[in-house]
């Protein structure tokens, strides 16, 4: 008996999937429960398992774009369905050469550029090779040449990459694409303005400095900068509730709850997974959140409820040495803050110049909703927060 393996539905506004990796190449036999293809969306990864033990058949290829529910492999089920080693019926008798029928597999390899050489190529018909991510689904040096009869679902789109030498052309990946159609959609659709302010770090590092080792002896994690913005920011959006809003349609949406994103960077692009009931949380709980989202982020296992529901965004462009930015926002939030890296600067201290390590803050909001008031005053919040840390303790 044969099942059909199905691209599953990932969520109400996701409508494809892209075939991003098969764990196994085709004519192999799976066991139930085993990873056997990762499907990548404009929003998360997600791996599939086998549902049963059995052979794999692939018939969409890796970088194949397809719609929810399409056939993308088969699996013959039980441990030793036929697995397509059949070696010993293509050589038995060499010598009858008048016959072209009993060509060995050896031959149908050398012949690979025609378009029945490989059940991957079958998704692309018209192409009349193989490409380089249809190889990575190609059977073993035995696999025999029937399986190429599968045929596509009519939806799904083979990727392509096209090299002249001098420049390559591939297609956006569906987290790609996302990103670049929400930050058009955030300039399009909002009065996006950034104000400045800097902060000097002095108080955090030295706070930091002088409990880390106590810190993670106790909490079992280290006490970063991320927490500390965090939980500035929750001040602060308590102490100007106009930027914890956000616009629909003709109305004014104001949030009671402080769930903060934070952006992360991953190989395939940027994700901002929010951080829940920050204001509940302690320095130790915000800080572990953020390495367990991150973990699961190196690990392609993101889900969509852990990307939605913020009402407000952080994002650390320090850690890649970025001196100054202007943050887009997230829609449909009306602010986002943008960190920067620590740089020793002389300052003014007390009438003197003194060396301090500064960084820049920039605080992206929707003019359609916060004034330049509310912004200056929010970025203000942050900074005194930041310079003097006992007034996150005291909510001051």
């Amino acid at each position: 008996m044969s099942l059909d393996i199905k691209v599953p539905a990932f969520g109400e506004s996701i409508t494809s999937a892209n075939v991003a990796r098969w764990h196994k190449p085709t004519g192999s036999t799976v066991r139930k429960g085993e990873t056997i293809v990762t499907f990548e969306t404009d929003k998360v990864s997600s791996e599939l398992e086998s549902p049963s033990d059995g052979t794999l058949t692939i018939i969409v290829p890796e970088g194949t774009e397809v719609s929810i529910g399409a056939v993308i492999a088969s699996i013959a089920e039980g441990a030793a369905v036929a697995a397509p080693t059949p070696t010993p019926s293509p050589s038995p008798s060499p010598a009858p050469a008048p016959s072209p029928a009993p060509a060995p597999v050896a031959v149908a390899v050398a012949v690979a550029p025609l378009p029945v050489a490989s059940p991957v190529v079958a998704v692309s018909a018209p192409a009349p090779t193989p490409t380089p991510a249809s190889v990575t689904g190609f059977a073993p040096v035995a696999a025999p040449t029937t399986i190429v009869v599968a045929t596509p679902p009519a939806e799904t789109t083979s990727a392509s990459v096209v090299s002249d030498g001098r420049t390559t052309r591939k297609k956006m990946s569906m987290l790609r694409r996302k990103i670049a159609n929400h930050l058009v959609n955030a300039q399009q659709t909002a009065a996006i303005l950034t104000t400045f302010n800097e902060v000097d770090m002095t108080a955090v590092m030295n706070l930091r400095k002088s409990v880390q080792d106590d810190f993670l002896k106790k909490h079992g994690v280290k006490l970063g900068f991320m927490s500390f913005f965090v939980k500035a920011v929750v001040q602060a959006l308590k102490d100007v509730p106009q930027i914890n809003a956000m616009i629909d349609g003709n109305d004014i949406i104001e949030n009671h709850f402080y769930d903060i994103g934070v952006a992360i960077g991953t190989e395939k692009g940027l994700i901002v997974p929010v951080l829940r009931e920050c204001d509940q949380k302690s320095f130790a709980r915000v800080e572990q959140d953020i390495l367990d989202y991150a973990a699961k982020a190196r690990d392609g296992k993101i889900a969509m409820e852990d990307l939605q529901g913020g009402v407000f965004t952080i994002s650390n462009g320090g850690v890649y040495g970025s001196l100054l930015s202007t943050p887009i926002l997230n829609p449909p939030q009306s602010g986002i803050l943008g960190m920067h890296t620590i740089q020793q600067r002389p300052v003014a201290v007390d009438g003197k110049v003194e060396i301090r390590p500064m960084m820049y803050l920039a605080l992206s909001y929707d003019h359609r909703l916060v004034d330049g008031k509310e912004a200056v005053t929010f970025l203000i919040r942050i900074k005194d927060s930041l310079e003097n840390p006992t007034r996150m303790l005291l909510e001051m």
